[in-house]
């Protein structure tokens, strides 16, 4: 080949460089990855459109698809369930730390803090319908399902919470036209935004466009400005403008299981209504058998069958059903989904069998990616609700301040997610009990872990006569009579010094 490609250079020096050039762009060109290699089994996928080139094409389709499994698969809401319960369980702790410009807690401030929001967290929304717990499980789960929801924050008095001038509208993605799209204005699936891609407002609809009224009345559309509505959205783009359902990889794979569990379903009950054939064998005559056609035979325990006619004979009719390979199918499929949803396997089956270790590993994993879930809602929901309910109730004079009260301290609490479950109660205390003996964790931590309230805890502690802590109780009593702690070695003649 060397000599072939000499003699061709000295005879034809511009075909040889070419030549030459041509080999090494193929030697090259067999150097890539496999995976880009186009074939016939193995096609080219993907492309290289944008997040939101992407979600232009799905549009609102998968989100439709997410609410209907929502609706018909109990395997997608056993999904959205274990995904609400462990990112805000039955609501989100909210814990006031308004401290001083010393950095000391103002203990006043709080607590009024948490009675003015306690009493505006009972019904939070613009309707009066929800509380704060309900709204809460419903916007994590929407924000989930449908890949976000929009929150508007309505800061005008109200009749129903005089002191507090400020309630929430939450709104379904539906109200927010995803086809409204303007490059001049910025305008991208409803959301303006300025040059670097920030929101500078949202058009919404004045009514759901799925709702009777909107055929009748036709449709209208408003702006609200970036500043008075919170976006929550569930995205894996960079520079994505709408969000997508967390269903989005597996709902093929939801739908297929559903499909093929009615199919067995219907198997099995074919199966249990027993079928009878009468065949027909070698010696079978037509005109033996003539007189026993338009015959009828009831099943009963311990029939025999004495009116076949010769060359007939009964067999049973066994579909297989129920499939005994279902279960191992279906669990495996449902890992497949647990995966792609950031849940737990055991909890959307409800197979709870495995070592403590197993089950362990996977409620770590598992809690890593939910309290991920659960920071985004923090810094997206919880975190500015707080702190526009800070400034109406300053606005509306219902919160009495101090003049040494560190300002950011006001807007800054503490969000306590719901506690972890508990595979061993016993092993998970005494690891609690030891962090807390060797100074990894203070008690209040741990009793926040719980999901628990420190100082309630220490006043039922403090009122309860059968106080779970007699070494406190014994310190202080002896302490009280000027004794010091310790054992007694004479029972008898310590009563008896007492008495004399």
């Amino acid at each position: 080949m060397d000599k072939l490609t000499g003699w061709m250079s000295a005879l034809f020096p511009g075909l040889a460089a070419r030549r030459l050039i041509a080999m090494a762009r193929l030697e090259n060109a067999t150097r890539l990855y496999d995976a880009v290699k186009s074939q016939n089994y193995r096609p080219t996928r993907g492309t290289a459109a944008s997040g939101d080139a992407v979600m232009d094409n799905a549009k609102s389709k998968i989100r439709q698809y997410a609410r209907w499994l929502d609706e018909n698969h109990d395997l997608a809401v056993g999904v959205l369930d274990d995904l609400v319960t462990n990112i805000v369980g039955v609501g989100v702790g909210v814990e006031p730390v308004v401290t001083d410009k010393g950095g000391r807690q103002i203990d006043r401030v709080n607590e009024q803090l948490r009675e003015l929001w306690t009493e505006w967290w009972r019904r939070p929304d613009v309707t009066g319908e929800l509380s704060g717990p309900e709204l809460e499980r419903l916007v994590c789960r929407t924000w989930l399902r449908d890949g976000e929801l929009f929150v508007q924050h309505v800061t005008k008095q109200t009749a129903v919470y005089p002191n507090i001038p400020y309630l929430l509208e939450p709104l379904e993605a539906d109200f927010v036209p995803f086809d409204l799209f303007s490059a001049p204005d910025g305008v991208v699936h409803g959301v303006q935004k300025d040059t670097w891609g920030r929101p500078i407002g949202y058009y919404v609809y004045k009514q759901h466009p799925g709702d009777l009224k909107s055929y009748q009345s036709g449709l209208d559309t408003k702006f609200v400005r970036a500043e008075n509505m919170s976006h929550l959205k569930f995205v894996r783009r960079l520079h994505q403008t709408r969000g997508v359902s967390v269903f989005h990889a597996v709902i093929t794979r939801l739908d297929d299981l559903k499909d093929y569990e009615e199919s067995e379903r219907i198997a099995a009950r074919v199966g249990a209504a027993i079928s009878l054939a009468i065949t027909k064998i070698g010696d079978y005559s037509s005109e033996a058998a003539s007189g026993t056609t338009g015959r009828t035979m009831e099943m009963a325990p311990g029939m025999i069958f004495d009116n076949l006619a010769p060359g007939e004979k009964v067999e049973l009719i066994d579909p297989k059903r129920p499939n005994v390979a279902l279960e191992g199918y279906r669990s495996a499929m449902m890992r497949a989904v647990a995966a792609g949803t950031g849940t737990r396997h055991s909890a959307i089956a409800r197979d709870f069998s495995g070592t403590y270790s197993a089950q362990r590993q996977e409620l770590v994993e598992g809690s890593v990616h939910y309290r991920r879930l659960f920071s985004y809602l923090v810094h997206q929901f919880y975190l500015p609700v707080w702190q526009r309910f800070i400034d109406a109730a300053i606005v509306a004079g219902a919160l009495r301040l101090t003049p040494n009260v560190k300002a950011e301290s006001l807007y800054r609490p503490e969000f306590r997610p719901p506690s972890l479950p508990w595979i061993d109660p016993k092993k998970e205390i005494d690891a609690m009990k030891i962090a807390v003996e060797q100074g990894f964790k203070a008690r209040w931590q741990v009793i926040r872990d719980l999901g628990g309230d420190p100082r309630q805890v220490d006043a039922l502690l403090e009122a309860d006569p059968l106080d779970v802590r007699p070494e406190e109780k014994e310190d202080g009593l002896q302490q009280q009579e000027g004794k010091k702690p310790g054992k007694v070695e004479d029972p008898k003649k310590e009563m008896t010094e007492e008495a004399a």
